[in-house]
């Protein structure tokens, strides 16, 4: 019996530290791809995703995040352009809430951010009901009479564009585009004082590229692992 037991936990400890190896590898090779702009385009390709010459009939707003929030607010303020750049199109905000709260909802937040940006209210209309990209497009497929021959203008964040496009292509439709809410970051250039050119010259230790885009690097990596997880589940499930 002591025996069984002591090849057991000798089983158990090598798994651990396989394991431990493993974290430990994936970890370091993070860290080393955040000195690079590797995850930066990994990222941003994710959110070039869609046909990009169809005039679209509907102009489907992803919801995430709450609102006010940064994804929810840029997301409101590309699809506030693209309503002005498509006046005929139709704005659909998809965000799941019970209707008896809606006056107080983070989808009615999103709609009079729309309105505030001078987009009718008479072209706004919701789904409400979808907890998830499939669910939100079938959902959306029923609204418009499962007319698949519209252009749908999908608005969401850019590591999430290329699931949204591919669900709502694997139900049928033929023409979907997208407008990815990139955001736009700070030069640390244009912090300097008047008449520096560099931001190494400011002080010795001073290198915002070095220490502000490891960071920003190190997150997007985790926020591009996270959706090809999330990629690789709806492929799985056929829902894309």
């Amino acid at each position: 019996m002591p025996f069984h037991f002591s090849s057991r936990l000798k089983k158990i400890l090598n798994w651990v530290r396989c394991f431990i190896g493993v974290v430990g590898f994936v970890a370091l090779l993070m860290g080393i791809l955040s000195f690079t702009s590797l995850p930066f385009w990994a990222w941003y390709r994710l959110g070039k995703s869609g046909n990009k010459s169809c005039i679209p009939n509907y102009i489907v707003v992803m919801g995430a995040g709450g609102m006010p929030s940064p994804e929810g607010l840029m997301r409101c303020y590309i699809a506030a352009e693209a309503a002005h750049k498509f006046p005929l199109a139709k704005v659909i905000i998809a965000l799941p809430v019970d209707p008896r709260y809606f006056e107080d909802s983070h989808p009615h937040r999103m709609a009079r951010e729309l309105i505030l940006r001078g987009v009718d209210s008479s072209r706004i209309c919701y789904e409400l009901k979808g907890i998830n990209t499939r669910t939100q497009a079938l959902n959306i497929k029923k609204m418009i009479s499962n007319d698949t021959l519209s252009c749908l203008l999908i608005i969401t964040s850019p590591e999430h564009t290329y699931r949204s496009v591919a669900t709502f292509q694997k139900l049928g439709f033929t023409q979907v585009a997208s407008m990815a809410a990139f955001s736009s970051e700070l030069s640390p250039v244009g912090l300097l004082p008047e008449g520096k050119d560099s931001a190494l010259e400011t002080t010795p230790d001073n290198w915002p590229l070095l220490r502000y885009d490891f960071w920003n690097y190190l997150k997007l990596e985790i926020t591009v692992l996270r959706e090809y997880i999330a990629i690789f589940w709806y492929w799985l499930r056929g829902w894309i």
